[in-house]
């Protein structure tokens, strides 16, 4: 790929776009497991001067120059101030949730405009999803203005902490007699406390947005606990975070989640990303080298160090897993993943060297320092609660919550619209066309754009959950091969502003709130969507959806049926267990296959 040219398969368009559907993926994921996404180099580029302009040194800045400290080049004068780590993760949840962050630019499927965000959630009428039906005063799924005046709100109080000097505190003192700057006025964090959960009561999209099920632990410490307390507890979310990150990668669906991640970093060699599949180009199930990569570079070290970290008061050997965490997080950072979540990423690194370099255990900043000792446990127990919920019963919990970033582990969709339906989609009211459109518009041709939307259901074939919904579809519709099979997660960023990998943002929910304005006739669009695999389960159930119908068809399948095959399923759909089906169909009738890949008639 060139600086300013994207990289495009080495197909003639018209021909590829003529194939069926599971050669073209095949195809598809061939080149990503050699290529990428493809994106030119300058995408990269922008995205690397976000990250340290805009975020780092514009943060440091304001963080050091309204807290009487040097300059932001003067590294060794604020590194370890509790005040501009302080509002370093305010500046963070600010920009998250102006939508300039994480799931920001092209390789978030946001090209014109790159931002969401903001566009959508200041703008009348966009869609919202409530994350209760419960909650009184949620009702609807359309914004408002009182959404828009909430949402404001919370920008301007995210802002007024980060402008405003320290205050005095006795703990502070006491702790650091020679600190001067002090600490965010504990006064002004209740307001965005207080405003990111009536966002978030109102619109989930907003609260998973700014990060909150992080954030809002974060911002409530600093604003009730004293110092010496604060820092332990702080310690206590970024290990509970590290390690339930770390238990959700066991299992089946992790090690398919390295390879294409590093097929997408811009500086892998070639025979690298190769060595991560196992028989390339023939069979692209994880290596050897992947799974080591996947269970002992990621699970074990995300498990192993966090708690080395946390008990360790050897220098030595607390400074060595410092490194490997820094290490850990500026790899993620190398691949780009598709959510982008930079930003996220370095100020874990940056929070692994303050806390644990800057507050060792040996100093008294060890978990027994903290008073009263219970708690510790208190802290701990409520920080736990959303991940243990969230993997026993994943369709209650977000996988954000649920710590499941990066295990592979999750709820997805694809969107197969009948040909020209997929247009319907622009009466809905938001702030971007169809991704199509946007890469028409970014000057691609019309071919190379669709092909590098295809790209990105590819990229899902190579995970575990997809066998299992490209089933559906070939089972399901005759008609597979002639529609416009979409990426749920790039549809959903068109609708509502933002994407981070949570199938639950595009669910029968958004579905019907879509459907409002698009009014698509039964068959149109179909959508085959899959909740995470509850722990321990070895299932994922699975809904299919008609945009004008709702759901027409529940079952399950098998996770190691799904992980056992290719992206492009030369074997035909995985066995599939229907459970329910609006047209009567008894459990294990999809279970049955013709010969020509499964083709079936739409239940």
């Amino acid at each position: 790929m060139g600086f300013t040219k994207p990289y495009f398969p080495d197909v003639d368009p018209d021909t590829f776009l003529k194939k069926p559907l599971m050669e073209r993926m095949r195809i598809l994921a061939i080149d990503w497991a050699e290529n990428g996404f493809g994106s030119p180099k300058m995408i990269h580029t922008i995205y690397i001067v976000k990250l340290v302009v805009l975020f780092a040194v514009a943060g440091i800045t304001v963080a050091t120059a309204t807290s009487g400290l040097p300059a932001f080049w003067h590294v060794t004068e604020w590194w370890n101030q509790p005040i501009v780590y302080q509002k370093i993760i305010v500046w963070t949840v600010l920009l998250e949730a102006i939508g300039v962050a994480g799931s920001w630019g092209p390789l978030a499927g946001k090209v014109k405009p790159m931002t969401g965000g903001i566009l959508f959630w200041a703008r009348p009428g966009t869609i919202r999803l409530r994350p209760w039906k419960w909650v009184p005063f949620t009702n609807g799924n359309r914004r408002t203005w009182l959404d828009i005046g909430l949402y404001l709100a919370l920008l301007v109080s995210l802002a007024i902490p980060l402008l405003s000097p320290g205050v005095h505190s006795d703990s502070l003192s006491k702790a650091l007699p020679d600190n001067i700057s002090g600490l965010i006025n504990p006064a002004l964090l209740v307001a965005p406390i207080a405003l990111l959960v009536l966002n978030g009561l109102r619109d989930k999209t907003i609260f998973l947005a700014a990060r909150g099920e992080q954030y809002l632990p974060v911002l409530v410490l600093f604003a009730v606990l004293p110092f010496v307390n604060m820092i332990i507890a702080l310690k206590t979310v970024i290990v509970v975070v590290w390690t339930g990150a770390g238990f959700s990668k066991f299992g089946k669906h992790f090690a398919n989640v390295i390879p294409p991640m590093v097929s997408n970093t811009p500086m892998a060699f070639k025979w690298i990303r190769r060595a991560h599949y196992r028989d390339f180009p023939r069979d692209l199930k994880p290596s050897g080298l992947a799974n080591f990569m996947a269970h002992v570079n990621g699970t074990t070290v995300e498990i192993a160090a966090p708690l080395i970290l946390f008990f360790s008061t050897n220098k030595w050997v607390t400074l060595a897993a410092v490194l490997l965490m820094v290490g850990f997080h500026l790899f993620i950072v190398s691949t780009f993943p598709l959510a982008v979540p930079l930003e996220w990423n370095v100020v874990f690194a940056y929070t692994t060297v303050f806390l644990f370099l800057g507050f060792p255990n040996w100093n008294g900043y060890a978990p027994w320092n903290m008073t009263p000792p219970w708690l510790a446990l208190i802290i701990a127990a409520v920080l736990l609660f959303f991940p243990i919920l969230g993997n026993l019963r994943p369709d209650k919990v977000s996988f954000l919550p649920s710590m499941r970033q990066y295990a592979g582990n999750w709820a997805s969709a694809v969107w197969a619209f009948a040909p020209g339906s997929e247009q319907k989609l622009n009466s809905v009211t938001r702030s971007a066309s169809n991704q199509i459109d946007q890469f028409v518009a970014a000057g691609y041709e019309p071919q190379w754009a669709e092909i590098t939307l295809q790209k990105t259901i590819a990229w899902r074939s190579m995970h575990s959950q997809a066998r299992g919904l490209f089933s559906l579809l070939l089972t399901h519709l005759p008609d597979i091969d002639s529609r416009t099979v979409r990426e749920g997660e790039f549809v959903c960023n068109s609708l509502i502003g933002f994407n981070f990998g949570d199938g639950h943002l595009h669910n029968e929910e958004l579905i019907r709130a879509v459907q409002r304005e698009a009014e698509f006739e039964p068959g149109e669009c179909v959508i085959a969507w899959v909740e995470s695999e509850a722990l321990g389960s070895g299932v994922q159930q699975y809904q299919l959806i008609d945009g004008a119908l709702g759901v027409i068809e529940r079952g399950t399948w098998k996770v190691a049926d799904a992980v056992a095959e290719q992206p492009w399923l030369p074997n035909g759909p995985i066995p599939i267990d229907v459970t329910w089906s609006l047209s009567g169909t008894k459990r294990g009738a999809a279970k049955v296959q013709d010969q020509d890949h499964g083709h079936g008639a739409l239940a």
